[in-house]
């Protein structure tokens, strides 16, 4: 059993990211971890069907986090994957015995801590495994508020869940991380590559290009599929965006505490500004999905439609179009302050 400090996180790759470094000395919030590691991200791919329905993603490639925020800080980590269930579980076992915590990928309907309502087939989770006892593994869930046991044969299940996103047993550890570690430098770094991103990427699928490709779609969804079928899409939209991995308002919620703390490190007060705006994008991410979820329920109030949903997320994409760009204007002076 090791001396592991559980905390609670609004998103488990960031929330597991950040405990792991402060296990090993480097103490590090949520939000750092998340602006550092450049989570925050927008793409809509009606190609790729998740539960038969286009995919919606508010937040970089599973694993992301984790690469960038290691990297940009100088930590030495290892990542690894596996075909068989036998050894990838021998190899937890020799680093757990080696008293290092060990971050997983897993799928959260095999997770039996989780309430039955809330388990869903998204292989994206993650978690802390801290030590074994009485033949149960330790687990530090940063979703929840206390840590939890499961038994090996359930942490196989989730280690190797199959579908999309399949974890095939995905297990990533600190080595060694170093004593002291200018935030400056990373923090910009993270905060200008997820501005570039979402305004910079000729992909009109991703970014705030994507939220307008998503609007565009969204005023046919009950011309193409019906309102049963419009219902579905919208549906789904709000799952990606509320329930699996914190989603869009979620996301901005935490990006905006990014980057409330990155103005104290630079002395920038345009930044605590900058911060605010966020946060009331957030919100508006919130209004949104509570229209859907009246529009799914055939419960919409005056004005409320399709259209009307679609109105508010092209504003979001105009609003956030203008934040992100104002960000990639400061990155020259954002950068002279890092040095």
């Amino acid at each position: 059993m090791i001396d592991f400090a559980h905390r609670h996180s609004a998103h488990c790759e960031s929330g597991a990211t950040a405990n792991l470094l402060a296990h090993h000395g480097m103490p590090l919030s949520e939000a750092m971890a998340f602006g550092i590691g450049a989570g925050l991200f927008f793409g809509h791919f009606p190609m790729v069907k998740v539960a038969g329905l286009p995919l919606t993603t508010f937040r970089n490639f599973v694993g992301g986090i984790f690469s960038r925020v290691t990297k940009r800080l100088g930590v030495r980590m290892s990542q690894r994957r596996f075909r068989n269930e036998d050894k990838g579980m021998a190899a937890l076992d020799e680093v757990l015995e080696q008293g290092i915590p060990v971050g997983l990928q897993a799928g959260v309907y095999w997770l039996p801590y989780f309430p039955p309502a809330l388990r869903h087939h998204f292989n994206a989770h993650n978690l802390v495994v801290y030590g074994k006892q009485d033949g149960e593994y330790l687990v530090s869930d940063p979703n929840l508020d206390v840590a939890m046991t499961i038994s090996a044969q359930d942490l196989v299940r989730a280690r190797f869940a199959k579908g999309p996103l399949a974890p095939r047993g995905r297990m990533y550890w600190v080595r060694s991380a170093p004593a002291n570690v200018d935030l400056r430098g990373p923090a910009v770094q993270g905060l200008v590559e997820v501005a570039r991103r979402m305004t910079f990427l000729p992909v009109p699928l991703i970014g705030t290009r994507g939220m307008r490709f998503l609007a565009r779609r969204m005023r046919c969804w009950p011309e193409w599929y019906g309102q049963r079928g419009a219902a579905r899409h919208m549906a789904q939209l709000i799952r990606m965006q509320e329930e699996i991995g914190t989603g869009g308002a979620g996301f901005r919620f935490i990006f905006a505490a990014f980057l409330q703390e990155t103005a104290g490190l630079l002395a920038e007060p345009r930044l605590t500004e900058l911060s605010a705006s966020f946060t009331a994008a957030g919100d508006a991410w919130r209004d949104l999905a509570l229209m859907g979820a009246r529009l799914c329920k055939g419960r919409a109030g005056q004005g409320e439609s399709y259209a009307a949903a679609a109105d508010l997320l092209e504003g979001l994409a105009g609003r956030e179009d203008q934040l992100f760009r104002e960000i990639r204007a400061m990155a020259p002076q954002l950068q002279v302050k890092a040095r």
